[in-house]
């Protein structure tokens, strides 16, 4: 009889810690928390997508401009540089190497801005199909990038604000939770604007009329 009195308290003690947990915020930063990881997941593999295009973007561009050198050890130092951070899940509890993974993804960003600038002095470049097609790929690349950037501020930025705020912030602190950090807006237009592809063709001149010979009039 003892026994069953004894687990009904505790059961009972379970559902009020329970209900309270649920009413001060608990499950929300689990909910948040996984949110996060699964967008952080999906802004890593458009990163990666974008890094895994370097090196044949390099080769392509080098087999036009082999003296162009400058443009093309920057491109290939920063991916270098983003390639040598660990994007573990944990970063994204440590605003430092965050900071660190953004500074190097913009970098590469940059870097590689230049790299089309310089294509377009090198009109054959810009006609080799291989070419063409790893800038349309990029181009795809950057706007999945900014999409799962723009997912993944979001959802940091609500997690952010049950942290902060009454009553979640108390169940905050003696959890351990705390503020994630974020995308800044600093160098936000180098990183989230797609490099601008133009796929067009000037139209052939037309011939010129034989001398002596006036061009046929339209309709004949």
């Amino acid at each position: 009889m003892k026994d069953n009195v004894m687990r009904l308290r505790i059961l009972a003690i379970l559902a009020l810690l329970a209900s309270l947990l649920s009413g001060c915020g608990y499950n929300t930063f689990q909910t948040g928390d996984e949110a996060i990881k699964s967008a952080w997941s999906e802004v890593l593999n458009q990163y990666q997508r974008r890094a895994d295009l370097v090196p044949n973007l390099v080769a392509t561009v080098q087999g036009y401009a082999s003296h162009e050198k400058d443009v093309l050890i920057q491109v290939t130092q920063a991916r270098a540089q983003v390639g040598a951070i660990q994007a573990t899940p944990e970063l994204i509890n440590n605003p430092e190497a965050f900071a660190k993974f953004q500074q190097a993804q913009a970098g590469l960003s940059s870097a590689l801005s230049r790299l089309l600038v310089v294509s377009e002095n090198y009109p054959q470049l810009k006609a080799d199909a291989a070419f063409r097609d790893l800038q349309a790929q990029l181009e795809g690349t950057e706007n999945r990038i900014t999409v799962a950037r723009n997912r993944y501020i979001k959802t940091v930025e609500g997690y952010n604000v049950s942290v902060r705020t009454f009553p979640n912030n108390l169940t905050a602190m003696i959890f351990g939770y705390s503020v994630k950090p974020n995308f800044s807006v600093e160098n936000e237009k180098a990183i989230s604007t797609a490099p601008k592809v133009d796929f067009a063709r000037p139209a052939p001149a037309a011939p010129a009329a034989a001398p002596g010979k006036a061009s046929p009039a339209p309709g004949y």
